[in-house]
This record gives structure tokens, sequence and C-alpha cells, in this order.
């Protein structure tokens, strides 16, 4: 039978499929399913959806570091006690550390473990509810309070007589650090808990009773009044004495800039994997795609995803965890109000570079700008379409994390070395360098013919001055 008598009579080559039970006739032509034996297969790498736009990774200016460490030298700064402290909780009792109170101002350099132990015995804890007056303006300031969880609002009178909220205080910060003071003073703001707040209270007669019996501890007290002397500025750095303004044959002062003893050093981290990939798979099937390439296309992806999760989260140098306690702020009242992400700005308020944010993040900003009726531009960044904020590009980050009450945080720097700001380190020329930064080392063939490559990242970041990031915490992106 030839072709043209097999198509009459409804034979498709035995491909095309036989006529239905309805009596209906068979096809008369090669069918699809059939000829795609004899066609090409047109595809495509492998897709990977770990991959994201890596942002940070791309607008972080870096620094080579050549031999591995990268020493930041700092003007010489004296330390007030402005850190938070941290609690030892068991269920719901709650004990304060003896040596954190030593972040306290005026306990900032009292070495005394036992004077410390026996103020943190005397601590007593107490809940309140929102709302509830924590310390209220004009009583007397006859207690040192600390924060163990929730919001507290310190609320203050304005130059027009109006009530404001001046600051909002969280866990680890503290209040009525007069009441360490020898003179007796009353509160000038007063606190008021926002959510459910945990405080541990040290009263003055407590602290009376301890100092009565510590001559040490009743001299530092006299001795350190928490604030900054005059030999200090405004940022906590030894000043420079300087003369303007004068006439005549004034006598001018003399000075120096002093540099801080032990400067920070960041040592480049690493990330790596052993890439393992069989010679036979190699040899086989490496057309029209090669194999050892895609694989280690792949894994390069996946070790730069987890360099920008270390650039951010890492609690040695992450950006989260090294920013300066007076740059992070928290929102007003939850949700991230154009308010908050102007006191955001202002934080980093000398050349601001751009935000960073979870995109869910984004989102909660774009939900509130619009409740408020505001709609801000976009700008345009090497083709991309970017929401902004006064100008300052907010750039999409999914590497912040987002905690289990959907709360997040939006972060705001300034880069660079020349602007002092923040900057990623590396270092290039490194043997087998494959990419800048990254080495491919092949490590030789097992007894299973098994191919085997090491992999390696080496990478860090660094803020020059502490005014290059500002963070809002506590953002909640779910209301």
């Amino acid at each position: 039978m030839t072709v043209s008598e097999q198509s009459a009579s409804g034979v498709d080559g035995g491909y095309g499929g036989s006529a239905g039970a309805d009596g209906a006739a068979g096809r008369t032509s090669l069918g699809t399913s059939a000829a795609r034996n004899l066609a090409t297969t047109t595809k495509t790498v492998p897709q990977m959806q770990g991959v994201t736009s890596r942002w940070l990774l791309r607008l972080l200016p870096w620094v080579q570091v050549s031999g591995g460490t990268y020493r930041v030298n700092r003007r010489l700064t004296y330390a007030v006690g402005d850190g938070r402290i941290d609690f030892a909780v068991t269920g719901t009792d709650v004990r304060v550390i003896p040596e954190e109170l030593r972040e306290l101002p005026r306990l900032r350099d009292f070495e005394d473990a036992e004077v410390l132990g026996a103020l943190a015995e005397r601590f007593t804890q107490r809940e309140y509810l929102p709302g509830d007056v924590i310390v209220e303006a004009g009583t007397p300031d006859d207690r040192l309070v600390l924060i163990v969880h929730g919001r507290v609002d310190r609320i203050g009178e304005g130059k027009y007589g109006n009530q404001t909220v001046l600051e909002a205080l969280a866990g680890g910060d503290h209040l009525g650090d007069a009441s360490l003071a020898e003179a007796e003073s009353t509160a000038q703001y007063t606190y008021r808990a926002v959510t459910r707040v945990t405080v541990v209270t040290l009263w003055r007669e407590s602290l009376q009773e301890v100092t009565g019996r510590s001559e040490a501890l009743r001299t530092h007290l006299a001795r350190h009044d928490g604030t900054p002397g005059a030999e200090h500025d405004a940022d906590g750095e030894a000043a420079v004495r300087v003369s303007a303004g004068h006439h005549g044959e004034h006598t001018l002062p003399g000075t120096f800039v002093d540099y801080e003893l032990s400067p920070r050093e960041y040592e480049l981290s690493v990330a790596q994997t052993v890439l393992r990939t069989h010679t036979r798979v190699g040899d086989l099937y490496s057309d029209p795609m090669n194999q050892v390439e895609e694989q280690l296309r792949l894994t390069i992806e996946a070790l730069r995803e987890r360099q920008e999760h270390e650039m951010v989260n890492n609690r040695e140098f992450g950006l989260l965890h090294n920013a300066d306690l007076r740059q992070r702020i928290r929102t007003r009242s939850g949700p991230p109000t154009p308010d908050d992400l102007d006191e955001l700005l202002a934080t980093v308020w000398k050349d601001p570079a751009f935000l960073l944010a979870h995109p869910k993040a984004i989102a909660a900003i774009g939900r509130e700008c619009s409740r408020r009726g505001l709609y801000p531009t976009a700008v345009d960044f090497n083709g991309h379409s970017l929401p902004s904020w006064r100008g300052v590009p907010i750039f999409p980050c999914n590497k912040i994390p987002v905690s289990a009450e959907g709360t997040s945080s939006v972060l705001v720097m300034r880069t660079g070395e020349e602007r002092q700001g923040v900057v990623g380190l590396h270092q290039t020329g490194i043997p087998d360098e494959y990419q800048p930064g990254l080495s491919v080392r092949f490590m030789g063939v097992d007894e299973t013919a098994v191919l085997k490559y090491l992999v390696s990242t080496y990478y860090s970041t660094a803020v020059l001055v502490p005014d290059a990031l500002g963070i809002l915490e506590d953002v909640e992106i779910h209301h």
C-alpha cells in the first residue's frame, strides 16, 4: 500500500489515532504528538526560583582588602553608656544581669561585680497595660525603670503647649536615670505604655541601701554624672578647640585630634561549598549545554544569595546588627507611616543613598501613603522603576527578616569611603578567580569518578561612621 493509499484509507502510520467511538473518520495526517519525536526540543538553561535582584550587592561600593582585614580608624569617642540592657528571662520571671547595668551612663566604668549584683537583686518586676502611665511628669524621680518588653512613649510639652510624643522606647531601654544621682529631682516627662509592657524597677530607697554599704559606688556616682563633659562634642568625640569671632591679639587655644587606640577591624568572611559532578554526566550529556558550567552557575547564584543574607543578618558584621543604637528608631504606631520615614531619613541626613526594605514592608509603606492620599514619585534606576521617599529610592531585599509577629525593619544608608558611609569588602586577584572575589578551585577526581570543585567567595561590610546607617525597627507589615 502506498503512502497516498494509507492516507486515503484513514491510516495515520500508526500514530494519528483511529476513528472515535462516534464513528467519525480518523486523522488524515501525522499528529503533532508523534511528530515531536523527530523534532529537536528548544531548551532553556536551568531556572532557579531563589535568584533575586540582590540590590545590596549591586549598590554597595566595594573596597579591595588586600590583607584580608579592613581597619576602620576613627576619632577617639567617649562612650556615655547609651546601650541596651539584656535580661535573663525564665518563663514570666525576669532577672537583671548584673554586668548589663554597666550599660547605664552613670555605671559605665563601674566594675565591682559584687555591688552590681546587689543592685540587680533589688529590682522588682511589674506589668503595665496599654495606656497606663509608668511615670508622670512633675512627680519625684525616685526610681530607675528598665523596660524588658513592650513599647513606651516619652511624652512632653511642645513649644506651643501641646502634648507630643518625643521618643518611643522598647525592650532594653531605660528611664529615670537621674534617680542614680544624689540630689533629688522631679520627672520632666510622662512615660506611657503603648502596648503591654513588662518593666523592672529599682527604687531610690533600695539604691541608697546599697550605696550606704559601698564607698566605691558612692564615689563613682559622685564623680560620673552620665553626661559628656566639656572635652566632648555632640557626637561624643574629643572636642577640637577652636576660637572664632575674636578681636585683637587674642590667645588662640591649642588642640590636637585624638584617635581610637583600638580601632575596629573587619576580617573577610567566607561562604563555601564543594560542587560534585560525575565525569560520565559531563562527558555524555554536555551538548548543547555544558553540564559542569550549568552546575557551577547555579551554585554561584546560591552562594551570592547567601552572601547578601550574611551581609544583612550576620551578628558580627551584618548591617542589622552593626547599626549604632542611637541610629535605631521605632515606628510611632506600628505601620511605616510617612512620619516614620521622615524620621528615618533624619538619622542619615547627610547624603542618604537609598532605603532597603523587605518587599512586604514596601507594600506596607505604599498602603500607609495611600491612606493619607500621598503618592510617592517613582525614580528610574538603570531602567528599573522604583518607589522613593523624598527622592531617595527604596530597593527591595527579601534578606531582611520578617518576624513571627509580622514586623520587619527598614534601612537607610550613606555609601562610599569618600562619604564616610557603608562599604562592601572583598579581595580580588585570588587564585583560581572565577568572578571578582569568588574562586572555583578544581579538587580532583575521586575513586567514584566524581569531579569536585571548591567554590568560595570572600566578603564583609563595614560602617565607617555611626551616622552612615539608620534602621526603622519593629515595622508592622500586616496592619
